[in-house]
């Protein structure tokens, strides 16, 4: 594979809407040693405390979660298409129970010691800026909760710097 480039940030031109929502990314965080990722089709990129930032939200049950918030960074990689099984395969298992990213076959590279999935195209590297749970009491459509919390399980909003683009 052809090794990663950093991309001014003036020359990203992707769909959010399509890139997240649709094609979905990985959430990956730890350290040399250890390093688990998570599929997520929910979050954003945009520009807040005048800085590029992502958001994203991960579950209080996720084993990425406890990464996450112990190292304060995490990356966020964006496979192609043909990597659909291998998504659906890392967001469907735990890493707590098995080697998931061993198992799908997928690889972890570094940057700058933050771990991403070598078969992303583009690679978002991130620094946790804030994290804020949601909770119940903050929903002002009450559809929400029973929509998507029915099991309790709620997210954590994590709001993190952009600090590199990596793209092939």
């Amino acid at each position: 594979m052809h090794s990663f480039q950093p991309v001014d940030f003036d020359q990203l031109e992707v769909n959010p809407f399509h890139m997240i929502g649709k094609d979905w990314m990985l959430v990956t965080a730890g350290n040399e040693e250890k390093a688990n990722t998570m599929t997520a089709s929910w979050g954003g990129v945009g520009v807040l405390w005048g800085k590029n930032v992502v958001y994203v939200f991960i579950r209080e049950s996720r084993f990425t979660k406890e990464f996450v918030d112990r190292e304060g960074y995490f990356s966020l990689s964006f496979p192609e298409g043909k990597f659909r099984k291998e998504m659906k395969f890392l967001g469907s298992v735990s890493g707590r129970d098995e080697d998931k990213i061993k198992e799908a076959g997928v690889h972890v590279g570094y940057h700058n010691g933050v771990p991403y999935i070598d078969e992303g195209s583009m690679i978002m590297i991130c620094r946790v800026m804030s994290k804020t749970p949601i909770r119940k009491d903050q929903f002002l459509d009450n559809a929400i909760d029973k929509l998507w919390y029915a099991s309790g399980d709620y997210h954590d909003m994590y709001v993190a710097e952009i600090t590199d683009v990596l793209a092939r």
